[in-house]
This record gives structure tokens, sequence and C-alpha cells, in this order.
């Protein structure tokens, strides 16, 4: 039987969902930064190979910068949006989001980096599937495995996993280093992750993602004490300008982000939390904490340098994944078990 909390939580979601049927998926640069985009996207890191610079005309004045450039220059919008991201735009001397309109007599400074070439083949590497049918998959990605193939890491990866099952069966949209990819979690974070197995249901994941609508839970660990029982961290996550591996809380080109907190139990120097997702920004859950003073523990890129317990990388599981399914239309949810390495820290918190 619902209860009065999840009749509420089922009405907000129909809501949402109203709004998924008429996505524009061309409207990229709108949606959250852990939600990939259909854009045969080239790696932006390297040695500089060219640089170009623009000034718009008073033709041009208005016009969405990622946008101006795709039309001024043979890169693409969606690359275009890439080296934005990445810091290579600046306008007059400064960097802006994508989305920033451009003036009439602006210098705009490109810097290309040389494009790095990576494939990706299948791999003969075990994968926990947890449903699958003709259109989708979902898995639940160990701690330590990458997503898809980039600089770096060019194979081993959760994309070379699922070739080898799939085949040929996989979305397209993504091009061909990330076939299936919808979204995706962070290497050191280990949980569900859901994949298309077709073009048509890649858009309607895509669209849900979009309006908010897919339920997206973690349980993480995180330093020190949260008095209270539930929070929401309203705070806009972009570019940190220090340092490019990390994400700040009113960053370079930041956009609103939403986590929900949920205490599940409170061990005095650490606190174990629920953090649902309304948006999906990059480190999002890890930027929030840290900047609340509660950092996930094992975080060295948002915590202390020294971790306690030995760990590398932070304690953070997607636990949680619900989605409409793209033919039935039909709610399905997922949930994960907290995996053993997590389990065997908060055993020895514990004792």
């Amino acid at each position: 039987m619902l209860k009065p909390k999840d009749i509420q939580e089922n009405a907000e979601r129909d809501e949402r969902l109203q709004g998924a049927e008429n996505v524009d998926l061309e409207e990229a640069a709108e949606l959250d930064d852990d939600l990939l985009q259909p854009d045969g996207r080239q790696q932006a890191e390297g040695p500089i190979a060219e640089v170009k610079t623009l000034t718009p005309g008073a033709a041009d004045a208005g016009k969405r910068l990622d946008s101006y450039i795709g039309e001024a220059t043979d890169l693409s919008r969606s690359y275009a949006q890439n080296l934005i991201e990445d810091g290579q735009v600046s306008v007059s001397g400064r960097q802006v989001a994508k989305k920033y309109k451009v003036k009439a007599g602006e210098s705009i400074t490109i810097n290309i980096p040389e494009a790095k070439s990576i494939d990706a083949a299948p791999e003969n590497i075990p994968i926990d599937i947890v449903y699958e049918d003709d259109d989708v998959i979902v898995v639940e990605k160990p701690r330590g495995m990458v997503v898809h193939p980039a600089a770096g890491n060019p194979d081993g990866t959760l994309v070379n996993a699922i070739m080898y099952h799939c085949g040929d069966s996989l979305s397209s949209i993504n091009g061909a280093i990330r076939p299936g990819i919808v979204h995706r979690i962070d290497k050191d974070t280990s949980g569900l992750l859901m994949i298309a197995k077709n073009d048509k249901a890649h858009e309607s994941l895509t669209a849900q993602l979009k309006v908010h609508s897919v339920t997206r839970e973690y349980i993480a660990l995180v330093f020190d004490n949260i008095r209270k029982d539930k929070l929401t961290i309203d705070a806009p996550i972009g570019r940190d300008d220090i340092n490019r591996l990390r994400r700040a809380v009113n960053g370079a080109g930041s956009r609103d982000a939403v986590t929900h907190i949920r205490v599940l139990k409170r061990y005095g120097r650490y606190t174990l939390i629920a953090a649902r997702l309304e948006t999906g920004r990059t480190h999002q859950i890890r930027v929030h904490m840290a900047s609340i003073k509660h950092p996930l523990v094992g975080d060295a890129l948002y915590g202390p340098k020294k971790q306690p317990f030995g760990l590398t990388g932070q304690l953070l599981h997607a636990r949680l994944l619900g989605f409409v399914h793209p033919s039935s239309g039909g709610y399905m949810e997922f949930s994960s078990e907290v995996p053993k390495y997590f389990r065997e820290v908060l055993d020895k918190i514990e004792l």
C-alpha cells in the first residue's frame, strides 16, 4: 500500500515525465553534466595545435557562444561546448559559459588541442547485469572502472565490457567510443547505471534525465556529525578556477545544482547519508558535501589529502535507480546493496 509520501512523490514524477515527451534533444547545452549527448566529441586535451581568433559582427550579437563558434568555424557546436567547458575558449580575456550571448566587436580566442584518436573495442570483462531486455540494460559498475574510453583510459572500461556482451545491440547516438551510454558516474563511485540498447530507448532515457524525472539516490559516508536529519543543498556548480580536475560551488560557468540529503546513521566522527540528485552536475554530491564542511570519506580531491582506512577513493555508491521504460511506459526501480569495500569501512567504525 502506498504511503501519502509515496503518492506525492509519484505525482511529482508523473508531472515531470509529461515534460519529457516534448524534450528537444538538440538543446544539449542545457542538460546535466553526467548526461552524455550525441556529439562525436573529440578529446579537448593535450598540446595546443591551433589558435583561432573571432570577432562577432552586428548580425552575430545575441547568439550563444557555442552556436556562434559552430557557425563561424569548421568546429561542431558540440566540440565547441567541449572546448568552452575545458577552459579553451576566452571572450575578451575571460572565461564564460557556453550559453553566453556574444556581443559585436568582442575578441573570442579558441585554443584547439591536438586531436587524440580513441577507439573502443569489445573486451571480455565480467559485468554485473541487474536487468536486461531488448531496450535497456541496468548494470552495477564496480568501483575503479571508468565508464567510457578517454585519454588515459583507452580500455578496460564499462563500454568495452558491454560491447563484448551486446555486440551491435547498443544505441549509436553517442558514437563509436560510447555506444549505449546515457549517463555516467565517476571512476571511484560504484553502483547502478542504465544503458540504452537502441536509439529510441536512448532518446527516451535522455528526455527523462533532462526533466529530472529519473530517480537517482546514492549512499555516502561523510566526515563529522551532520546535525539535521534532512537538508537540501541548492548551490550552483562550475569549474574550479585553480584546479581543472575539480568543480566548485559558484565556479566558472556555474549551473544550478540541487542535492537532497537524508541522514541514515551517525557515528560521531562520521555520518552515513542518502543523497538524492535533482540535477546531475559533475562531482555534484562530492562538491556539495565539501561545501558544507562534510566532505566524503576517501575523497582526497575535495577533502583531506590523508584519508583514513587506507582509502584511495570516495565512499559513494549509486544504490537506487528508477525510470520509465522506453517501450512499456511502466516505471521501473532498481536497488543495490552496499558493496563489500563500503561495508568493510562501516564495520570498522561500528566497532
